[in-house]
């Protein structure tokens, strides 16, 4: 049985994907639940993280975001029984890659996926509809009535954290970054107020939701990504349809939220005080902050309950990328 790892130069930077070989799991015991995996979720890898974590390995498995059929639970296990469908995401210290036949994993990691909610959908949106839920729910306290800017709102999160707030009755303002972009977002129902297309760098975002707000601002912004200094100063890829720091600020109203996926974001003082006059909040936009802390397990599995819920309803309707069965999975990550 194999399972889909990668491994990090010594300079750590490249990275280079393998099958590897892996032994017979050993017997299912005490809270693990041994799982066959029907779908999984290709996400991003944070090194970055795992480096900080001191979670360095040889190799580190890939695909975390996992669905499938229960095949044996250990003694202690009370949520789960053999033949149950069930999705989660593994923790950051998983030793099974998702990305394989069979993978043994701690009960509190997994929720029951609904009848009608298909595998695929169920792997590929639990961690967007994680990350909405902690953005919009626990971050940002989200209301109805409430004005929401939400960046590059035609990504995978993108549609899921709109899906969300109209759910919660707010108003929505995103912004597109390609024509195609500003076409799936036009097409959302309930209609988005209004779409802000910044692809040709002359739309001034500040400006289109001060308009929008009635010059009062938005109450709750969740970008994707700041641009910190001036463009001169900037990494190129920094450059591109990013808004600048400042530009937040302006549009956010008195007491807003902002919340930012910009994990090195720095404010000057004249940031700070100009924060400080609105009464707003900055809170950061960490994936990982549930598998970091034990302490909030019960409000995580009741989050993972309520995303396969809203799937199961229609709520959520997700945008997955291209689905691929796992035996190709090799050429998309180069050959290997």
């Amino acid at each position: 049985m194999k399972g889909l790892y990668f491994q990090q130069s010594s300079t750590d930077e490249e990275i280079t994907f393998v099958f590897q070989e892996r032994e017979n799991l050993p017997v299912t015991e005490d809270n693990f639940v041994k799982l066959q995996v029907k779908a999984c979720a290709l996400s991003q890898i944070n090194t970055k993280l795992l480096a900080e974590m001191k979670m360095k390995k040889d190799l580190f498995p890939v695909g975390r975001e996992i669905a499938g059929i229960v095949l044996d639970v250990g003694s202690k296990v009370s949520f789960f029984q053999p033949d149950d469908e069930v999705v989660g995401i593994l923790p950051l210290d998983s030793e099974d890659p998702g990305l394989c036949e069979v993978v043994r994993v701690h009960e509190h990691y997994l929720v029951h996926k609904p009848e009608k909610v298909t595998w695929t959908e169920a792997a590929g949106s639990i961690r967007d509809g994680v990350r909405a839920y902690t953005a919009l729910h626990y971050l940002s306290h989200l209301s109805p009535g409430k004005s929401v800017l939400i960046m590059d709102g035609a990504s995978t999160f993108g549609t899921i954290a709109i899906q969300l707030a109209h759910h919660r009755g707010a108003k929505v303002i995103s912004t597109a970054c390609s024509l195609e972009d500003k076409q799936c977002l036009e097409r959302f129902r309930p209609p988005i107020a209004r779409v802000i297309d910044v692809s040709n760098g002359k739309v001034h975002v500040a400006e289109s939701c001060l308009e929008e707000t009635g010059g009062l601002g938005v109450d709750i912004v969740l970008d994707a990504g700041v641009r910190l200094y001036s463009k001169d100063d900037e990494p190129a890829v920094k450059l591109q349809l990013l808004p600048h720091k400042h530009d937040i600020i302006t549009l956010l109203g008195v007491g807003g939220h902002w919340v930012t996926t910009e994990e090195n974001l720095q404010l000057d003082p004249p940031d700070s005080h100009c924060l400080f006059l609105k009464g707003a909040t900055l809170a950061f936009l960490n994936d990982e902050v549930w598998n970091l802390s034990n302490v909030q397990q019960g409000n995580y599995l009741c989050i993972l309950k309520d995303v396969m819920e809203k799937l199961s309803t229609g709520v959520f309707r997700p945008q997955s990328d291209e689905r691929i069965p796992v035996f190709e999975a090799r050429i998309l990550f180069g050959n290997c």
